[in-house]
């Protein structure tokens, strides 16, 4: 088993309990018995020996980039330059780093895989290592057929989703003195050490990722990784052959802003595709269902939405928490949180004469971060300069927006909010009909019909 390491590779050795020692033990076995190039040492592995073990599961560019950071790792602080393969110490100090390690160890690593030059490194080169993870983790989950009924999907043209979540991933990288990369003049700008390390601090998808891709690509340590929280289950109430906005990347992003127990799965409530363009089939759909994520596609392609942190409920008020949240998903991804200026989180209107008639999130009536108006396939998102309630910019490519397509997912245990449903009155959720028969004297016939409800 070549249990002869170095002191270094024995110190990171112990971040792994002794099952775990074994399986990665297992796996550079596996690889080092592979054909030898004459430059190969007989414990060690080749770029070779990588490829032919991962075969389809990831992009070639990635399975480079994984060899080349392990192969980049200097044992002894003494190295003139990489070595031509990969030593048992390295495969298990750069598996530690990865899997196990903190910022500052899983940036040593990833500053290797980016450039084989020593630091600092151009923000165009962590741009596109960025790009080519990102991807990577929707190859291998297509490839492992674990993309949980999701589905990966282009945008109407440039940028590809892939471009989009990498991109947002990018954004959060800080500069000396706390400048952000705005624009493609400053991808020429230097990236230290101590950059990349407060990066993979601010942007923890960057940590999951590099896991979801070794976790997947190499089968090693499955179990350590709980694909649930990271995209939740799909579950679709219709035997119909149905295309969702989402793509399985915006499905990653939106759920990792959702507490962890809403986070597994993902029910479809409504969706304009099949149940009409109706916004009285909207209401019947999502009233009483408790928290959920809606969103739509402009007649522009932009897509956007936000999350209702409970039950949307028909009536004159707002309702909601400051744990909503507007969102974009194209062209470019964003999560706009509560400012705390207001309480209009979320309102949801119909039959009413002197008040909106609609679903709407933020702002003020007639100025709606997001509005869904009751002719339904009109909105507006109206933000000069932002929203007050989120703090969000217009989200359509357009004030006045027009949409066909529109859907609505129940987040999380969805069971006992469809009993809820299942109890309610239409009275319930139409307060203009219910108000119509106290006014007219008549009596509410459906009011002593309704079950008697269980003792809790």
């Amino acid at each position: 088993m070549g249990n002869s390491r170095s002191h270094l590779g024995q110190k990171f050795c112990s971040r792994f309990l002794p099952e775990e020692q074994a399986e990665i033990d297992r796996l550079f076995d596996a690889l080092s018995s592979e054909t030898h190039s004459p430059s190969t040492s007989p414990r060690s592995f080749s770029l070779k020996a990588l490829k032919s073990h991962i075969g389809e599961a990831l992009p070639p560019e990635m399975v480079t980039r994984l060899y080349d950071g392990m192969r980049r790792v200097d044992l002894t602080g003494k190295a003139t330059r990489p070595s031509d393969s990969v030593s048992q110490e390295q495969f298990t100090v750069s598996m530690s780093h990865l899997l196990k390690g903190n910022s500052e160890e899983k940036s040593l690593v990833i500053l290797k895989m980016i450039s084989a030059t020593e630091c600092p490194v151009k923000a165009r080169e962590v741009q596109k290592f960025t790009e080519d993870l990102v991807g990577s983790v929707v190859h291998v989950l297509n490839y492992r057929q674990e993309l949980r009924g999701w589905t990966q999907k282009r945008g109407p043209g440039p940028p590809s989703r892939v471009q989009v979540l990498a991109a947002q991933l990018f954004s959060e990288m800080d500069l000396r003195g706390g400048e952000k990369i705005l624009g493609p003049q400053q991808l020429d700008c230097e990236c230290d050490r101590a950059t990349i390390e407060d990066w993979v601090f601010r942007a923890p998808h960057v940590a999951t990722f590099l896991s979801v891709v070794i976790h997947r690509g190499f089968l090693l340590l499955r179990s350590s990784l709980d694909l649930a929280t990271l995209v939740p289950e799909c579950h679709v109430d219709q035997e119909r052959v149905f295309e969702s906005i989402l793509d399985v990347l915006s499905v990653i992003y939106i759920n990792s802003h959702l507490r962890r127990e809403q986070q597994g799965h993902w029910h479809l409530l409504f969706s304009s595709e099949l149940h009409g363009h109706s916004f009285a089939q909207l209401c019947g759909h999502i009233t009483h269902r408790g928290p959920c994520v809606l969103l739509l596609e402009d007649h522009d392609g932009q897509v956007f939405g936000g999350f209702a942190s409970c039950s949307w409920e028909v009536r004159p008020q707002f309702q909601g928490d400051d744990t909503c949240f507007l969102f974009s998903i194209y062209p470019r991804m964003a999560v706009y949180t509560s400012t705390g200026y207001n309480d209009h989180y979320m309102y949801l209107n119909h039959g009413q004469q002197t008040i909106p008639n609609g679903l709407g999130m933020g702002g003020q009536h007639n100025y709606f971060g997001l509005w869904i108006d009751v002719d339904f396939g009109k909105g507006h998102s109206k933000a000069k300069p932002k929203c007050t309630t989120y703090n969000s910019p217009q989200l359509s490519a357009q004030e006045n927006f027009g949409f066909e397509k529109m859907e609505v997912w129940a987040v999380g245990d969805t069971s006992g909010s469809r009993q809820a449903k299942s109890s309610k009155s239409i009275l319930d959720v139409d307060p203009e009909a219910q108000a119509l028969l106290e006014i007219s004297g008549r009596s509410r016939h459906s009011e002593g019909l309704r079950d008697v409800p269980e003792d809790e």
